[in-house]
């Protein structure tokens, strides 16, 4: 028991310290695999979404945010159990991408907009990958097919209104706490800035648009060395292995494995594996999307660490969305022939994806949907 503790309380210690090892021991490998990530977050990251950190913060100094509460609280309210405002940190997190939604609700949060369960009950859903990333990186740059990134881009939108759905009919079966923090004065002078100080609000919304994109490139970077680490270490092909004794294909199980780790690495190896079947690929990717990876939940980690905020339902909940998105994704393919591409191998429909696969993502989805219950009710229990 004492081992257990003592192990317990000096577990980062030992993390850390081995990571520190592995950088020097491999330190040509994790050179290689540092400038991959800065060439990636250069060359991908900075140019599709600075701007979209800009145009965010500009907009924040309006009353943009009243207009979406006034506009949209006869919808949010009794669809998702939110205040009108989290409209627009749903249009922004969906049309800028990882984290613009998280750095909004904790904005909301921070200013007395909503409260915590609110609070974190958007972060699961609005929170959201861009269609630049989407259609622009996934589909066009790495399937070479526009087709199949409006798909993904569908099914993912879909799937995050879902798990907003369910978590807002969830929060009704639990009381929890309308308490909110105190509103930022600070902010309300934002609001009511002119054209006299427009460079002030130039230069912030740069600032903290920097600020953003550089926290996203650290992310990025550090999660390639680590991803070259376990690499070298052998670690993601032993799990891939242990996979495959589920009839898991050893290419399919390392692109989730690589992409439940980072989510770019993640769907770069799923495109690029060859298949006739090329709807399991797209439904891989699909999955890889919603989820986020971990690299992105860090990113949300370190936005709203500061504001109390926890990590538990937006972890829940990304689950799901991936889940939702998959299984989404699967449908449209069936349904819908535009949507399918792969390869006929004979008349008898050998191609198609068998049932069993759908009683399988049925069953994760209830998995899913039970855990954000569970979730739920701790959260009514702990915390309010």
């Amino acid at each position: 028991m004492k081992i257990f503790v003592l192990v317990k309380r000096n577990i980062l210690t030992v993390i850390f310290g081995l990571f520190m090892v592995f950088l020097i021991a491999f330190s040509k490998n994790n050179l290689s695999a540092a400038k991959d990530g800065l060439t990636l977050w250069a060359t991908c990251v900075v140019p599709s979404l600075f701007p979209f950190f800009i145009a965010t913060e500009l907009l924040n100094y309006t009353n943009i945010t009243s207009i979406f509460g006034k506009l949209l609280s006869k919808i949010m309210k009794p669809v998702f159990n939110i205040p009108g405002e989290g409209g627009y940190a749903f249009v922004m997190g969906i049309i800028s991408g990882y984290p613009v939604g998280a750095k909004i609700v904790a904005n909301f949060y921070s200013n007395g907009i909503c409260t915590k369960n609110e609070a974190e009950r958007m972060l699961a859903f609005t929170n959201n990958s861009g269609p630049l990333f989407v259609i622009g990186t996934v589909g066009i740059l790495l399937f070479g097919n526009s087709t199949i990134g409006i798909l993904l881009f569908i099914t993912h939108i879909l799937s995050s209104i879902t798990v907003g759905f369910i978590l807002g009919i969830c929060s009704r079966f639990y009381k929890t706490s309308s308490k909110k923090l105190p509103y930022n004065n600070s902010k309300q002078e934002k609001v009511s800035s002119s054209l006299s100080n427009l460079g002030d609000i130039l230069g912030n919304s740069i600032h903290s648009a920097i600020s953003t994109v550089l926290l996203i490139g650290g992310f990025v970077v550090l999660f390639s060395v680590i991803l070259s680490i376990l690499n070298r270490l052998n670690i993601i092909s032993i799990f891939s292995n242990i996979l495959s004794y589920f009839s898991i294909p050893y290419d399919f199980s390392r692109a989730l494995i690589s992409g439940i780790i980072e989510l770019t690495n993640g769907v770069n190896i799923a495109s690029s594996i060859h298949a006739k079947a090329i709807s399991t690929n797209i439904i891989l990717c699909a999955f890889l999307l919603g989820f986020g990876g971990f690299s992105v939940l860090l990113q949300v980690l370190s936005i709203i660490s500061k504001f109390g905020l926890s990590i538990k339902t937006y972890f829940l909940g990304k689950l799901l969305q991936g889940l939702f998105a998959a299984f989404y994704t699967l449908l449209f393919i069936n349904k819908f022939s535009i949507f399918n591409m792969d390869i006929p191998v004979n008349l008898n429909g050998a191609n198609n994806i068998p049932i069993f696969n759908i009683l399988i993502i049925v069953f994760m989805l209830i998995f899913g949907i039970t855990l954000v219950f569970v979730n739920q009710r701790k959260i009514a229990n702990h915390n309010f």
